[in-house]
Parts: structure tokens; sequence; C-alpha cells
């Protein structure tokens, strides 16, 4: 004889379970910047961890064997062996529309602007084009671990909103605008002081708040704007002082001297943003390499960050990020680690560390595995003013995270043989790691990306 309650109550289970997803695995998450607390301070790690999801948020985080009884009935748990559960990486500075030249050969940074960036960044007036590029590109960063960029669009509206059109579609938190340059560029990709204020007015007004993105006011760089519109992009940012401003600084000596001559009465490079009301909270500046110190205490005094690309800065020889500038504990400088694609030369978060590491040798810091996974996660959503929302693995949080295999080569999977300890298992990820050490990606709670399966 049938039972109705049951059926129903069954039912019921069936529901709760269906809208609860559960892993389980080793899991590493941050709780501070360990630039400043030091790297055990600044984690944690649960060898055997539960993390539990609903509604886009994590609801449980911590040891598996204390949270288990918290699983609802009739939810599966996904258990990842020999891989780490992190959150998902965080690109601060990176432009989708350079996807198409990424490795392309150039002297050094104007030289690569003129002979390939210019070039095919005039091909995004087109919808289809850019729809194409935008789908690629987003499908990349979930292949890499990549839940959040901070993304430059062309000078065409339709590059922004057919951008944000595909990532409202993955639910993926995505800051992006339209580039400003009203001189000093091919007239195919100039705007004015007033269509460039219009135009990122009409898609911040649309976009801004609209689920899970964010707009971002985006002045190329100084050389390519006119004072009259960089007082317009400050006019803007005033206006809605809840978006972002994202822009270029410092990034190569021949920039700087270019910036010094167009504006001879300002300081310095930073100095001349400032000027124009566009320095302060959720200001990211790409690269920063050649600053002075009153530029450094300048960013820390206004809540501005930098974005520390560094493939992109040995691709174009632009010089050397000054970790142990850029964080001194008297003035520490918000700083987020960024691909910087296309001069930048891979997707992969691992990779772009690698190179950090790299570089910070070079200048003679060296940057520990904690700290390089800080600033692809935590350390950029602390950049972004988005560190009460991602880049930690915590109830509240939104449940974007990344599953590395930990074993993801045969090359890999020998050295970890002989790994003793978890610092030296997250160097070994970030030094011989790539994209094939995503196992699976989860955006909002919701499996986005599984390694050897199709994603639309």
């Amino acid at each position: 004889m049938l039972n109705p309650a049951r059926n129903v109550e069954n039912s019921r289970t069936a529901q709760v379970a269906a809208s609860f997803t559960a892993l389980r695995g080793a899991a590493l998450s941050f709780k501070a910047d360990p630039f400043r607390v030091g790297d055990e301070a600044a984690t944690r790690y649960e060898s055997d961890a539960l993390v539990l999801m609903q509604g886009g948020k994590v609801t449980e985080f911590g040891n598996f064997d204390s949270l288990k009884d918290r699983i609802p009935s009739g939810v599966e748990v996904v258990h990842y062996r020999d891989s780490l559960i992190l959150p998902g990486f965080i690109d601060i500075h990176v432009h989708y529309p350079q996807t198409q030249i990424i490795g392309a050969y150039g002297k050094q940074l104007i030289d690569w602007l003129n002979r390939y960036t210019f070039v095919a960044e005039q091909q995004f007036s087109h919808e289809g084009h850019a729809r194409d590029v935008a789908r690629f590109f987003l499908g990349e960063c979930l292949r890499v671990g990549t839940t959040t960029s901070l993304v430059y669009g062309t000078v065409h509206p339709v590059s922004v909103d057919v951008f944000f059109e595909e990532a409202e579609r993955r639910n993926m938190r995505m800051i992006a605008g339209k580039v400003l340059m009203d001189r000093n560029a091919p007239d195919a990709l100039m705007d004015t002081a007033v269509s460039g204020y219009d135009d990122s007015k009409k898609l911040l007004e649309k976009w801004h708040g609209r689920g899970r993105l964010s707009y971002a006011i985006t002045p190329r760089f100084a050389p390519t704007s006119t004072p009259a519109q960089l007082e317009a992009a400050g006019a803007l940012w005033k206006e809605f002082p809840g978006v972002y401003m994202q822009t270029h600084l410092s990034e190569n000596q021949s920039e700087v001297e270019w910036v010094r001559d167009l504006f001879p009465e300002r300081k310095n490079y930073l100095d001349v943003y400032d000027h124009y009301g566009l320095v302060g909270k959720r200001a990211v500046f790409g690269h920063g390499i050649h600053l002075g110190e009153n530029e450094w205490q300048r960013c820390y005094d206004a809540g501005a960050a930098i974005a520390h690309c560094p493939t992109s800065n040995e691709f174009l020889g632009s010089g050397l990020f000054r970790f142990d500038i850029a964080k001194n504990n008297a003035r520490p400088v918000r700083v987020g680690l960024a691909t910087d694609l296309g001069a930048g030369t891979s997707f992969s978060q691992l990779q772009t560390m690698n190179e950090a590491y790299k570089i910070a040798q070079l200048s003679g810091f060296s940057l520990s595995a904690i700290q390089a996974y800080y600033l692809a996660t935590r350390g950029a959503a602390e950049a972004l003013y988005l560190e009460d929302k991602i880049g930690t693995i915590a109830p509240g949080f939104e449940a974007d995270l990344v599953v590395l295999d930990l074993r993801s080569t045969p090359l890999i999977d020998f050295r970890m043989n002989h790994c003793t300890t978890l610092q030296e298992s997250l160097f070994i990820q970030m030094m011989m790691g790539d994209d094939r050490a995503t196992r699976a990606v989860y955006v909002a709670g919701e499996l986005a990306y599984s390694r050897g399966e199709s994603f639309g």
C-alpha cells in the first residue's frame, strides 16, 4: 500500500540533497596576509576537509570527521583524493581581446602594442568575433581554475556587452570595462572624452551590480588619454564610487619617460592619475615596476592596488617587480597576481606563480609558496575589496573553488613521492604544474569544469 506521507518526505529529502554540494579532500584557505603575519598564521589547512555548499555559498568548512553529521541526508560527497581544494584563482589584470595574439614576438611594450595589440583590437567592433573570443577566454579561465578576473575590453562597447553576457551565462564573478583612448592610437580605436564618458556610463548602469558582475572605468594608460578624457574618467568614478578603475602604471622605462613628456607639470606617473581623481579604493594599477617611494606611499594611503604581471614583465623585458618594497611592513600595498594576457604568456596562475618566484629571486626576495598562492586568491580579493566574498573558503563566502590534482603529470607524480611538507607540495605544483593540474572547478557551488568533460 502506498504511503503518501513517506513519498512527500522522500521528495523533500531529494530536493534538499539536490540543493547541496559536498566535497571531501585536503583543503587550503587563507585568513590573513602572509607577508605581514607569516605563512602559518595566514593559512588554514585541513588534510581531510569537508566543504559543504548551498545556494552559491559555502555553508560548512572544516575537518571531515567533525562535520560529517551535518551533511544532509541523500547528499553524495565527492571525494577528491591526491588533490587540494583551494579558493578559485583570481586574475586582477588581463586583456581578453589579446587572447588571439598571445606569444606574438615584439621588441618591447610600445612596439608590441603597435604591431599586434592595436591591430587585433580593431576586430572587436564585430559582435560575432568578440563573442567567440569571450567564450574561448572564459572557457580557458575555468580550465586553469580562474573564477574571477579584472578584464579589459576594447574601445568598442560591444566588446564589453558580449563579455558580460557570456560571464553572466556562466554565473562567474567578473569585472570588466570599455577601454578609453582618445589619442596616440589608430583612428579605429579612438573615442573622445565625451563619447568615452557616455559609453562607459551606459555600460556601467547596465552591468554594474547585475548578478556577479561589476564595472571598471578603464583608461588604457595615461599616454592614450588626453587630460580631458582623464578628467571625464575621474568625474565618472566620483559619480559612481562603488565601481572599479583599472589602468596601467610604470610598466616600462620608455613609457615612464613618455608620460613625463606628456604631463611635465605632474610630479610622477601616479600623480597624473591622482590629479584627475583616479587613485583610491578599487583602483587597480597594472605592473607598478618603476615606482618611487612617494608613489608606493600614495598607493598605500589611498588603498589602491598593484597587479603584478610576471610573465608579461619578462616577455616584454619591462623589469623586475619588487616585493620587498611593495609589501614593506610600514606601508604594505595591496598586491594581487595577474596574467596580463596577451603579453603574459599563460592563463595558468600556477605558471604565473612560477615566474613571480623567479622575478622575486632576481630582485633578492624569496617568495614562499604560501605567499604566491595568497597573491592569486585572498591577496587578489583584497586588491579588489572582495575579501568578504571570495578568495577564502569559509561559511558565508561565495563557493568558487578549484581542485588541483597533485599528481597531474608523471614527473610531478614521481616528485611528490619524495615530498614531505605542505609547503614543498605547494611549491612543486607552482613550479611544475599547469592547466593539466586543474581537476575540477566550482562556480557558485556548481561544477563548472571537470577535466576530461565537456562544458558549454
